[in-house]
């Protein structure tokens, strides 16, 4: 298990990368179908949070073995973690943002589920011909990608996978100070109405899930090719 991945270059296709699905992974197969994903050369990366509140969590699975697709691991995997090892969690919380899906599941089950989120690193980075970028779930606790790198390879401290799956700092402050190292940092967790810029962070949640759209973005060039899908 690693906490941070490295991902080489796509020469053969596109990388695209979307905000958090939320058990809606058909909603998103149609927006990948619109811009014309081809799953032989091109590549779909996640900000997390694949599972909880939609209808279709369990086909979380499917999707993290497609050999295409790449996710950073969410807070809600992080609370099926949580609860399948004895953590403490307020459950009536968890329910209530969707995780009962995961909650009913047989012990055997959630194990496979669980087994597959430890999996995920909660940071990665994907390079492209202009230059390095970056996933998260929610915000970098540090303002240098090598910090953050270096603290997740080496120190594993639980404050700064806090940050990385919780943090609304960013957009609360809206604080556009760049995290150094990279060309772009994509992430999701918080809702917003369009994708928004801080600094070089993207905020990609556009509430696919719910009732806004799935912003796919082509990390290469750093557009939205899908700013209205679904709407």
């Amino acid at each position: 298990m690693s906490r941070f991945r490295r991902v080489a270059a796509n020469s053969n296709g596109r990388d695209l990368a979307v905000g958090d699905i939320h058990g809606h992974f058909q909603r998103l197969q149609a927006c990948l179908d619109q811009v014309g994903f081809d799953p032989a050369v091109d590549r779909l990366f996640s900000v997390g949070d694949l599972v909880d509140r939609g209808p279709h969590s369990a086909q979380a699975l499917a999707w993290l073995a497609k050999p295409w697709f790449h996710a950073v691991q969410g807070n809600h995997e992080s609370l099926a973690i949580t609860h399948f090892h004895g953590g403490r969690l307020d459950l009536d919380m968890y329910r209530a943002a969707g995780g009962g899906w995961f909650l009913d599941l047989p012990r055997d089950e959630q194990e496979v589920f669980v087994e597959q989120f430890l999996q995920l690193p909660i940071a990665l980075e994907v390079q492209t011909a202009a230059g390095l970028v970056g996933l998260l779930h929610a915000d970098s606790p540090f303002h240098d990608w090598a910090a953050l790198r270096d603290s997740l390879l080496f120190d594993d401290d639980a404050q700064v996978r806090e940050v990385c799956q919780w943090s609304r700092q960013r957009l609360k402050d809206g604080g556009t100070e760049p995290v150094a190292g990279l060309r772009a940092l994509l992430v999701g967790h918080t809702p917003v109405l369009q994708a928004k810029r801080l600094g070089n962070v993207w905020h990609l949640d556009t509430g696919g899930w719910a009732n806004g759209h799935f912003s796919l973005m082509d990390m290469a060039s750093l557009t939205l090719l899908s700013p209205a899908a679904g709407a």
